[in-house]
């Protein structure tokens, strides 16, 4: 069960210049596991902030338990990551520079079967670096489509 769970921010590398990767634990209740094992979860809109020393995440979906009962969870409620605390300290150093941010990329279940959230340390993308990336991939593309 481990290696299927895998949700990827696919938008995360080309709106950003990921500097820094981190693996990171959340905080979560029975029925937003049950949902993320069954691959009911979105990164995509959500960020990370820092409150009163400690690393939250914001926006990330998870669709409410299926068969859950009055028990089921908010689908977009804030939910505390787990990090050391020297990695807490210098994240929170990092994104007090002017135009850096802490950004999902990659949610996954480990061996244990554990919910892990990968998370970059980022910078934003100008315009002209998105081009030149869509540039890369088209000519990457023209020379796959060549060797075939």
């Amino acid at each position: 069960m481990a290696d299927k769970i895998r949700i990827k921010n696919k938008k995360a590398s080309f709106e950003y210049h990921l500097l820094e990767r981190f693996e990171a634990g959340i905080m979560l209740t029975g029925t937003e596991i049950k949902s993320i094992r069954s691959g009911k979860a979105s990164i995509k809109e959500a960020y990370c902030i820092f409150e009163k020393g400690e690393l939250f995440i914001r926006n990330m979906h998870i669709s409410e338990y299926s068969h859950g009962t009055y028990n089921n969870h908010e689908p977009k409620r804030d939910r505390k990551l787990l990090l050391t605390a020297r990695e807490l300290k210098k994240l929170e150093s990092k994104v007090a520079e002017k135009g850096q941010t802490i950004i999902p990329t990659l949610l996954f279940i480990n061996d244990k079967g554990l919910a892990k959230l990968e998370i970059a340390l980022a910078k934003g993308k100008k315009i002209y670096d998105k081009r030149q990336d869509i540039k890369k991939k088209d000519v990457k593309r023209e020379i796959e489509r060549e060797k075939l």
